[in-house]
């Protein structure tokens, strides 16, 4: 995990790195050192993930005209 630092290329790269760094912590694969390089890297890619989302519910927002509307299980629009 220890050298320079990677770049996060996209939502979808992020989770799973993400999801890789999660299983490995949870089973015990990686020394201190390294443990602490992977969460270092998690909390970036957590938070580069929150940052994505957030910009996707003000694009949702906006193409809403600033009005949220409820999306059932289906992707169906509900009633407001």
């Amino acid at each position: 995990m220890a050298g320079k630092p990677q770049k996060i290329i996209d939502f979808e790269s992020a989770t799973a790195e993400l999801e890789q760094i999660v299983a490995d912590m949870e089973a015990g694969k990686l020394p201190l050192e390294d443990s602490l390089a992977a969460y270092k890297r998690g909390a970036e890619l957590l938070s580069f993930c929150r940052s994505r989302l957030e910009d996707a519910q003000q694009q949702v927002s906006v193409l809403e005209n600033g009005v949220f509307k409820d999306f059932s299980a289906s992707g169906e629009t509900g009633a407001n």
